[in-house]
């Protein structure tokens, strides 16, 4: 029998990812999620890449009732892994209270539901956002966590606190949250990728819409930032590597090598990269020249982080494989098989 491992937030972007990567490392994975940002049919290109459908369940986490049965009906399963969330900054400035009721519920639920099966791993999908704005760079894991720039941020700073202090009352047995930083790109075999609903809120699926044609052009926030171009800096890390490392994270504690029963590690390239890399970046491997223009800073946003990566170099021994070009070129081959474009 495979080890099951559930994943809300599965047929998102980095969740589908990961359970490519899981699936092909030879676990069982059953799907949660809620379909409000994803869509059904990546269950099919997630079969058609590994040769089988993960199993799947539609399920509003932020509903205690729904959360419990769904829990109890895959009381076998030895590991969480816990994507689902709402991620738009600048939307969670507008409307805090829906990423506060989504976010936070969403998780108390899970844990809740795992008591009677506190033996069972959980891995959470934190964020570079819990760092605020950063007095010093690179991040590592033992840098402040400051009072959050946004909402969305808030609700990873208190995740992971819930998550820590269930890890110390026994709610479940162990955890890991991954900090990462900004995944971006798509699977090699471009049949899965970062596809919001709406108008995209991240900048590589709106540089790709808009070398498609489905944007008229790409606004780039913020020109008068601190950085040598004056746009914002992130540390840019190719989603197939974010995936591969819950794998690891996974194995590390189902192998007990846990050095603590609650760990956190930082996931991206080390490296940090502005808007304006990014763009040169895609021109060069799509060939194409993209249409821009500068507008006002987005509320919420930090002018640059990238991280230290040593702990999860060590710990783990995962390292970010993959360079800019690889994620932009990658990104690039996913939006044109989606749309057809030769």
């Amino acid at each position: 029998m495979k080890k099951k491992i559930i994943v809300t937030g599965g047929t998102g972007f980095i969740g589908s990812h990961t359970v490519v990567e899981l699936m092909e490392a030879g676990f069982g994975v059953v799907i949660f999620d809620d379909l409000r940002n994803s869509d059904i049919g990546v269950l099919d290109k997630i079969e058609k890449i590994t040769g089988h459908k993960p199993d799947f369940e539609q399920v509003d986490l932020s509903n205690q009732v729904a959360t419990e049965a769904v829990v109890s009906k895959h009381a076998d399963a030895v590991a969480c892994i816990h994507f689902a969330a709402l991620k738009a900054v600048g939307e969670s400035v507008e409307n805090p209270l829906l990423y506060y009721r989504n976010n936070l519920f969403s998780l108390i639920n899970l844990l809740q539901a795992f008591r009677p099966h506190s033996d069972t791993a959980f891995i959470f999908s934190s964020s570079a956002t819990v760092y605020g704005q950063p007095d010093k760079l690179p991040i590592d894991e033992s840098s402040p966590v400051v009072p959050a720039n946004s909402p969305y941020g808030n609700t990873k700073q208190m995740a992971e606190e819930i998550l820590q202090q269930s890890v110390e009352a026994g709610t479940i047995k162990s955890a890991i949250s991954l900090r990462y930083f900004n995944p971006i790109g798509a699977h090699s075999s471009a049949l899965i990728g970062e596809l919001p609903k709406g108008l995209p809120n991240n900048l590589m699926p709106f540089i790709t819409q808009t070398a498609a044609g489905i944007r008229p052009d790409l606004k780039v926030f913020g020109k008068d930032y601190k950085t040598a171009d004056g746009t914002a800096v992130r540390d840019y890390i190719h989603v197939v590597d974010v995936a591969q490392a819950h794998v690891v994270a996974l194995n590390r504690i189902l192998d007990e090598k846990s050095k603590a029963a609650y760990e956190v590690f930082n996931l991206g390239t080390g490296m940090g990269f502005s808007v304006l890399d990014v763009i040169k970046s895609f021109e060069k491997t799509s060939g194409l020249k993209l249409k821009y223009h500068f507008a006002e800073r987005r509320p919420g946003d930090v002018e640059q982080i990238y991280a230290d990566t040593s702990l999860a170099n060590e710990e783990l021994g995962w390292k970010a494989q993959f360079n800019l070009d690889d994620m932009t070129s990658s990104a690039w081959n996913w939006e044109k098989n989606l749309r057809g474009i030769k």
